[in-house]
């Protein structure tokens, strides 16, 4: 895994009294006017776990990526958060750092934010990416076998363990090589503490996006891969079928298809993050 690069800047700011670390790419050549891509993690990871991803992104395009409070090195909130409040405080995030307009895209635990931002903040938000995520508690759920390891934060901080786990909660490549996701959690990633993940948890107790899907406006792209355990490949069709301009795009592979086949799937949402306005609303479906 590649690291930070220096053009990446990495700092901690404070917003609305509380600390947040963040990475800033800044845009340049024919990208330098284009909103960022605000990146949201997924569940107990931090920012560095998607570093695969932003190598495979256009050089050019500012990438905005940041550690949930409590997580890798934002600190833990005092108390726990809803997404609702949560979603408000990274849209004050991103105007902290000088830009209005974002596109925004959200793996697993982080597409349940990047669905809240995109309703709460829809005259920021400008194009949505959805990545192996869900509707929250109301969709169709993992086996209890996989549900159970998701539990405790354990594989953000076992290697081993996470190797023992990989192929059966993440699926696709890491079916032939489960010690990609040890690599992946563990290489250069911060976990922060256990109550963090616990918030993260709390958060999507209860909340889900199904209700609320028709009101997303935006263009977004459905990320779904054909070997989910996590993320059963149904919820994605049901997301794209509701949410009125949503291009579904199935891929070959697991949970983590974004990082780990990032050379395949980056493309894929450059494609779309550059492509003109859509002419009419109906739901598509594609091929990488």
């Amino acid at each position: 895994m590649s690291s930070i690069v220096e053009r990446d800047r990495l700092r901690t700011v404070a917003v609305r009294r509380h600390e947040v670390r963040v990475s800033v790419r800044r845009g340049r050549g024919q990208l330098t006017a284009a909103p960022p891509l605000l990146l949201c993690n997924g569940i107990g990871a931090s920012l560095e776990a998607l570093q695969p991803l932003v190598d495979h992104l256009d050089a050019d395009r500012a990438v905005i990526r940041f550690d949930i409070p409590g997580i890798g090195g934002s600190p833990l909130p005092p108390f726990p958060y809803s997404m609702p409040a949560l979603a408000s405080w990274v849209a004050a995030v991103v105007d902290h750092l000088g830009y209005r307009r974002f596109d925004v895209l959200g793996l697993s635990w982080g597409g349940s934010l990047a669905q809240q931002l995109a309703v709460q903040s829809r005259r920021r938000v400008r194009r949505v990416v959805l990545a192996a995520t869900g509707t929250g508690s109301l969709m169709v759920p993992a086996r209890p076998s996989v549900l159970s390891k998701m539990l405790t934060p354990r594989r953000h901080r076992d290697p081993a363990h996470t190797a023992r786990i990989a192929s059966e909660i993440y699926g696709g490549s890491m079916r032939q090589d489960p010690t990609q996701g040890a690599e992946l959690l563990h290489a250069a990633t911060r976990a922060g503490p256990k109550r963090g993940y616990y918030y993260q948890l709390a958060a999507t107790a209860g909340w889900s996006s199904l209700p609320f899907l028709p009101m997303i406006a935006q263009p977004t792209l459905v990320l779904v891969g054909d070997d989910d355990p996590i993320i059963p490949l149904v919820n994605g069709r049901v997301m794209a079928r509701l949410i009125p301009n949503a291009e579904l795009v199935v891929y070959h592979g697991g949970h983590l298809g974004i990082l780990t086949e990032s050379d395949e799937l980056a493309p894929v949402i450059e494609r779309f993050l550059t492509a003109p306005e859509p002419e009419d609303a109906d739901t598509r479906e594609a091929t990488p």
